[in-house]
């Protein structure tokens, strides 16, 4: 089953020395200009030709045969190959033994995250043709901050966005031919993951919320303790159920307005956020005499924890009601619309202000794309710098209203996937993590020893090892014994995922969901997006579970 193994045969690390034999190695004019422009000899380019054949046409493969030791390996005995901080004067090694070192002694203790045992986290296998396309970004080398520096892939970077911005906010057709181009038009951006993604949106939220006024030039240009002065303010927050994601906190501290000020509000029993208490809220801090402004409500489209929706069409009628910013966090989830099984999960997602979505999830692409999209086409203008030497004034260089300065044209391996997939092909994806999801939870609930914590509602599930006789001792529990016996099998839980993940077969992961009364669950998560990911792998992961826990009871 063990489908994380490596060809079980490594050399030591050659650190230090240069090991080919012949003359030394040396940094002048002449080899730089070799190793700048083409391989040094036949053989640097034979090598890289064996393991980028490999690596171009047969991915998983070469995934499963020189990648993904999963089990324990002591930290400081790998770290202690890893003590030189010198950078020396002459060159080392050739590339050939770059490539071989990377392969041998490098790639088998990194994690296969494309075997189809390993469903604990937001990141699976991707594609054979994205490493080809990503290949290609690396080799034009376009920076997307200026037009300069990148032509006709900043147009091409306008028409990607527009069509998720198509997917999410089903504008007009004629809406999208005057704002595709237009160069005061800004439909959203490109940045490196939903956590940057998070923080633009909220960036032009504060922004729109402390504009500028007769005697005040704007929060952006005079800071936020001018803005609660000039709005007769004394404090901002950004609501968002407490199943948000940490990049919402972090925010929070990077725009002046302290990560306490982004407050959780409570859920209901499907880990959603509750409307009623969401209303509540805002009564309170919005009412006659008060000196609170919400700057923005998030709500979520898929939670980390649980894959959990909120309800956006509530969500986004509070919002208009009270003039409020309504951000959607759909980084795991916001793939989902391609489906046509499914979307209708994202009801209401249109009515958002704007919305995260990540590429390197469930759109299947290599790390570093997030992307954020806005409603209205001028939000952005809110975000927007200019300098001297780059973006300058009158220029319709994307940079200008980005988060980030130099990104590499991730919009061309996005498109490029669109093509080659179509909406049809994620939707294919979507609905078998969806519908494998649904049949690991119906596994779940035949097998005793285990419990179905919270139901999929995308394609992430929570549960726990509880045999039968915790379960009935659970049921009529007074609270104090609950919290012992919960206790315990929080101990048990742990111990089992982490003696899987030592033995190297799968990887399950695992989190803790603290309820309304503050009782703290351990549970075990899987995320199912691997598209070999099948109910036959699922059962095994549990038979090893089960087996795992009957072992360590003994014990």
């Amino acid at each position: 089953m063990n489908t994380n193994g490596t060809n079980g045969t490594h050399r030591p690390a050659a650190h230090g020395t240069h090991a080919a034999a012949g003359r030394a190695l040396v940094a002048n004019w002449q080899t730089l200009q070799q190793v700048f422009i083409r391989p040094e000899n036949e053989a640097v380019r034979a090598t890289l030709v064996k393991y980028m054949e490999q690596i171009l046409f047969g991915l998983h493969d070469f995934l499963r045969d020189h990648v993904g030791i999963t089990e324990a390996k002591s930290l400081i005995k790998l770290s202690e190959r890893f003590q030189d901080s010198l950078i020396h004067e002459h060159p080392r090694r050739k590339l050939a033994e770059v490539i071989q070192g990377i392969i041998e002694d490098l790639a088998p203790y990194a994690v296969n995250v494309a075997s189809p045992y390993f469903v604990g986290h937001m990141t699976s296998a991707i594609p054979f043709f994205m490493v080809h396309l990503q290949t290609i970004v690396a080799a034009l080398n376009q920076n997307l901050v200026k037009l300069e520096t990148s032509k006709v892939f900043s147009i091409h970077e306008r028409q990607v966005l527009a069509k998720l911005h198509r997917r999410i906010f089903r504008r007009s057709a004629g809406f999208y031919r005057h704002h595709i181009q237009h160069p005061e038009s800004t439909l959203g951006c490109f940045v490196e993951d939903g956590t940057l993604a998070n923080l633009t949106a909220l960036w032009v939220a504060r922004n729109r919320c402390f504009p500028p006024t007769e005697d005040f030039d704007g929060v952006e240009s005079e800071g936020m303790a001018a803005a609660l002065a000039a709005h007769n303010t004394r404090r901002a927050v950004v609501l968002v159920s407490r199943m948000g994601h940490y990049s919402l906190r972090k925010a929070g501290g990077v725009l002046g307005i302290g990560n306490r000020n982004v407050l959780a509000i409570d859920t209901d029993d499907g880990y959603r956020i509750d409307v009623t208490a969401l209303q509540r809220v805002i009564r309170e801090l919005t009412g006659a005499g008060s000196d609170t402004r919400v700057i923005a409500v998030v709500g979520i489209a898929g939670t980390t924890e649980t894959g959990s929706v909120d309800d956006l069409t509530a969500i986004g009628d509070i919002c208009r009601r009270h003039g409020i910013h309504f951000h959607v966090d759909a980084a795991w989830g916001g793939p989902t619309l391609m489906s046509e099984r499914y979307a209708g999960l994202l009801k209401g997602i249109q009515t958002a202000d704007s919305v995260t979505i990540d590429g390197h999830k469930q759109f299947y692409m290599p790390m570093g794309c997030g992307m954020v999209y806005f409603r209205d086409p001028r939000a952005m203008d809110a975000v927007a710098y200019h300098a001297a030497y780059v973006n300058r004034p009158g220029s319709v260089d994307l940079g200008i209203k980005s988060l980030v300065g130099s990104r590499a044209a991730n919009s061309l391996i996005l498109g490029g996937a669109l093509d080659i997939m179509g909406a049809g092909g994620y939707a294919v994806l979507i609905d078998h993590g969806i519908e494998t999801a649904r049949i690991f939870a119906e596994t779940i609930r035949t097998r005793s020893v285990f419990e179905l914590i919270t139901p999929p509602v995308l394609n992430i599930i929570t549960y726990r090892i509880c045999p039968p006789e915790w379960q009935r001792r659970l049921s009529s529990a007074d609270k104090r014994t609950r919290r012992r016996l919960t206790s315990e099998l929080n101990r048990i839980n742990t111990a089992v995922q982490r003696l899987q993940r030592e033995a190297g077969n799968s990887f399950v992961s695992r989190t803790t969901l603290v309820s309304p009364d503050g009782l703290k669950t351990v549970v075990l998560r899987a995320v199912i997006m691997n598209p070999m990911t099948d109910a036959r792998i699922l059962s095994a992961i549990l038979d090893e579970q089960a087996s795992i826990f009957e072992v360590w009871q003994a014990a």
